[in-house]
């Protein structure tokens, strides 16, 4: 791995291997401008972790790496085959792992423990880089074991969060797709999708590409402090009739829906969405899985102290009295009437908004030769 970065550290240090003495200390890092998360919640892998010895005698800048830190990596695969009835896809591509737009809610945050860092703060501010992504798809689709089928980006973390406009990782996967005609789908809140409009007019000629925007309200302070580096939802909504303008099919997935929160504004993004020209729309109910839990809890009593203990009830109703649901077929759709009434406002206000439009990818203009096609996109 190589590391990248203009952190500071904090020189004394200690080790704790009480979880929750862990916690507690580590909750009085400065809330970060710009970061959703207000802890770095204990890695359950971890049997030890590392943190200011005392908070309170040292400079708070020392104590909160605030610049992001970018970590490269360069993995052996880069295709994850989808095993759940939940997701529409049978494979995802993730060229980033953690994800600096710090969504309180993202349900990815737990996979960044396996990296040997935290669910919380370090989610949003160690981001790591696969370098060597587009390498690895483009032998995978060469591969005559490669049976043709839809990749989404990304299934995990956003392909166009910041560090994309830098790296332009995403945009060279879907030069490779173009390039192979490799059908792809995909989801984002980043209107940086945006300058990549001359390679998605192409895939989108020949049914190759279907995108998602994600929009979780109209309320831009919730926003500001829930998703905090992520584009407006006003820009979201142009970024859907900018794609639908170039031809390119694109839906809007709300989520997720939160109730106490956002439920109330599902009418006015359906119908904002279906103006500016989305042709279908999901949804998802919120549940806090794994290190979510307490970087999500903290965070809704940090800023929602009022209905807090409302907003954190009427969730847990929604998965069977627990916030946190793992079961197949219920864990993002929740279930009791709380979820039912989510639903219902949903598929009412859909068929109200949406023009519903069919869309199927084409698995046929699949080219697993076209390794010599010299593309002038390159």
């Amino acid at each position: 791995m190589e590391f990248i970065t203009n952190d500071s550290a904090a020189s004394d240090v200690f080790v704790a291997n009480d979880y929750s003495e862990t916690v507690q200390i580590e909750k009085r890092e400065k809330v970060t401008r710009g970061r959703g998360a207000g802890l770095n919640v204990h890695n359950r892998f971890a049997s030890q972790s590392y943190t200011a010895e005392v908070p309170e005698m040292l400079d708070e800048d020392l104590l909160v790496a605030e610049k992001t830190q970018i970590i490269s990596t360069y993995p052996k695969t880069i295709l994850n085959k989808v095993d759940s009835s939940d997701l529409p896809f049978e494979y995802s591509l993730n060229p980033y792992q953690g994800c600096e737009h710090g969504c309180v809610y993202c349900y990815a945050r737990p996979t960044h423990e396996y990296w040997g860092y935290s669910g919380g703060l370090d989610f949003e501010r160690k981001i790591i880089v696969k370098k060597n992504a587009v390498e690895l798809l483009e032998k995978q689709l060469s591969s005559k074991q490669w049976k043709v089928a839809p990749i989404m980006l990304s299934g995990n973390t956003d392909c166009y969060q910041p560090i994309e406009r830098d790296l332009e990782i995403t945009r060279r996967l879907l030069q490779v797709c173009l390039k192979y005609k490799q059908p792809v789908s995909i989801i984002t809140k980043n209107t940086l999708i945006k300058r990549d409009l001359d390679i998605l007019r192409q895939l989108a000629a020949e049914n190759l590409v279907h995108v998602y925007i994600s929009i979780t309200g109209i309320d831009e302070k919730l926003r500001r402090i829930m998703e905090p580096r992520t584009a407006t939802f006003k820009a979201r909504i142009e970024l859907i009739s900018t794609l639908t303008a170039a031809g390119v099919p694109v839906g809007v997935m709300v989520a997720p829906i939160i109730p106490g929160l956002n439920n109330h504004e599902i009418p006015l993004v359906l119908q904002e969405a279906g103006i500016a020209g989305a042709r279908t729309a999901g949804m998802t109910i919120v549940r806090l899985n794994g290190v979510v839990e307490p970087v999500f809890k903290e965070w809704l009593e940090r800023h929602y102290p009022d209905r807090a203990e409302k907003v954190w009830s009427q969730i847990a109703e929604c998965h069977g009295g627990s916030v946190s649901d793992s079961r197949s077929g219920v864990r993002m759709r929740g279930e009791g009437k709380i979820a039912a009434s989510i639903h219902s406002l949903f598929d009412i206000s859909k068929q109200r908004f949406i023009s519903e439009k069919p869309f199927a990818f084409n698995l046929e203009a699949f080219n697993r030769d076209a390794n010599d096609i010299q593309l002038s996109l390159f």
